[in-house]
C-alpha cells in the first residue's frame, strides 16, 4: 500500500480552513494565555517535586 502524503495534507489543511472563520480572535487569545499559565503551572509543581525527592533522598 502506497501512502499519498497529498491527500493527508489537502484533508488537514480543507479542515483548518473551513474552522477558521468559526473561531473568534479573543478565543485564540484566551487559550494562548491558558496554555502558557498551565506550562508555568506544570513546571513549578515539576521543580517542587524535585526539591522533594532530593530532599528524602538525603535522609
Amino acid at each position: 500500500m502506497e501512502s499519498n502524503n497529498s491527500i493527508s495534507v489537502g484533508t488537514a489543511a480543507g479542515t483548518l480552513l473551513s474552522v477558521m472563520p468559526n473561531i473568534a480572535s479573543e478565543d485564540v487569545a484566551k487559550t494562548v494565555i491558558l496554555a502558557v499559565l498551565g506550562a508555568i503551572v506544570s513546571f513549578i509543581v515539576s521543580l517542587l517535586l524535585k526539591s522533594c525527592t532530593k530532599l528524602k533522598k538525603k535522609q
